[in-house]
């Protein structure tokens, strides 16, 4: 079974290529997502190594000047996805958004070169892109960090990955719909409304957008600008794993001050998170900067700190926090408690267990030696594919497919659970 598993990923990552990046999926997502390019690199590595860096470097070519990596790239015109654009309006030769994503590639590079089979070749590639992706890192530093925390903010929900997820309702009441300019969505085209975000969410999206528009997307503008600025714990741990395999490889590749610089501020960082530690809730939380209070929503995104190299205490207590949750689910990790009033198993990010995510814990777990959570997770997220194929995300109580279809990095996280365990030679 697990073989025929694996030869369905490699189809799927086959059928997402478009010669030098892939789609999520087609119909949905038509574009070059950020982490999802990143994240879908790891699988590939194993169809054709190369393409694997290719589809990296496709991404930080198109990188600001000012060192930000944007969400979306738009390659090519498809009018089936809103918003296009035509209302990001970021005027680039090849036009992109004008927001960011969490910031994996740093580790998803570190795992390609630690990995390789042609060792020139991946060196090579990787010194080339170390300076990109520190840019990236200094980038978030000056324009989301402005008061030297050592902790960044998103000013968009999208930017965090978890669109919809819970932790940003009581923030998002504060972004206004009035002015917003009609718009048709294409997603419902695609997927089951109720799977996807709310209408008043994406009314509020796209105020957001609009507002960053008129600043000309000037990011010395924008962090005070903007009425949603909320530090991320899941969000941050990215950032801080990325910048702690940034100096890994800048170390190898003899770049030492990079090297120093970048261990550095990942030290710096995980100082910082350790004030979203909530003893009640037994997992980091998010923090309102416009408020200057903690987020009280137990989502997945505190879950995600054991992604970076927490302490000991932390990465025990997410450990059995997880262990807890497998008692509540049948599939592992939702991304919002169950028993949460506000947890919905099939919308999106406010419950549905999500392939990525469960890659990220179990990393983080098994590498602090929690290594029988971190079999459930990678267990159950095979299981999960089993029973409901390669979808977007899934249904954490039943293991119904939801979202996208036939996904590309749903199919990555798969060869890369099967590759690890040993399952698929």
């Amino acid at each position: 079974m697990t073989s025929k598993i694996f030869d369905q990923a490699v189809e799927i990552l086959e059928r997402n290529d478009l010669g030098h990046y892939t789609v999520p999926t087609h119909g949905l997502y038509p574009f070059q997502w950020n982490w999802d390019s990143a994240l879908s690199s790891l699988g590939q590595y194993y169809v054709d190594e190369s393409r694997a860096w290719t589809e990296i470097e496709t991404l930080f070519a198109h990188q600001w000047d000012d060192g930000m990596v944007p969400h979306i790239i738009f390659h090519k015109d498809d009018d089936g996805y809103y918003p296009g654009p035509d209302v990001w309006q970021t005027n680039r030769e090849v036009p992109t958004t004008g927001i960011t994503q969490p910031p994996v590639a740093g580790f998803a590079v570190r795992r390609l070169l630690d990995r390789a089979k042609d060792k020139h070749m991946a060196r090579r590639r990787a010194a080339a892109l170390l300076p990109k992706i520190a840019a990236w890192h200094d980038w978030f530093y000056r324009a989301r960090d402005p008061e030297h925390t050592g902790l960044v903010a998103i000013l968009h929900p999208w930017e965090s990955g978890r669109d919809n997820s819970v932790d940003w309702d009581e923030a998002f009441e504060r972004v206004p719909t009035e002015g917003v300019e009609e718009f048709q969505r294409r997603d419902l085209h695609h997927a089951n409304p109720a799977h996807r975000p709310t209408q008043e969410q994406y009314k509020r999206y796209i105020w957001l957008v609009q507002l960053f528009r008129s600043l000309n997307w000037d990011y010395t503008k924008l962090h005070d600008a903007s009425p949603f600025q909320v530090v991320d714990p899941g969000f941050n741990a990215i950032l801080l794993r990325s910048s702690q395999d940034l100096a890994a490889m800048a170390e190898e590749l003899g770049e030492i001050e990079l090297a120093a610089e970048a261990r550095a501020r990942a030290e710096k960082g995980l100082l910082a998170l350790n004030k979203l530690w909530s003893d009640k809730r037994q997992q980091y939380l998010c923090f309102d900067r416009v408020s200057g209070e903690l987020i009280d929503s137990p989502s997945i995104g505190g879950l995600l700190p054991v992604f970076a190299h927490i302490d000991k205490a932390h990465s025990a207590a997410i450990a059995h926090h997880i262990d807890e949750l497998g008692k509540r689910v049948k599939y592992l990790v939702p991304s919002h408690h169950p028993d949460d009033k506000n947890f919905d198993a099939a919308r999106y990010w406010r419950g549905p267990a999500w392939l990525i995510v469960n890659y990220m814990i179990s990393d983080g777990l098994k590498r602090e030696g929690h290594y029988d959570t971190a079999a459930r997770i990678v267990s159950d997220s095979v299981k999960l594919i089993e029973t409901g194929g390669f979808a977007e995300y899934f249904d954490p109580m039943t293991g119904e497919p939801c979202g996208g279809l036939h996904f590309t990095w749903t199919a990555a996280m798969v060869i890369e659970f099967l590759k690890l365990t040993g399952e698929v030679a």
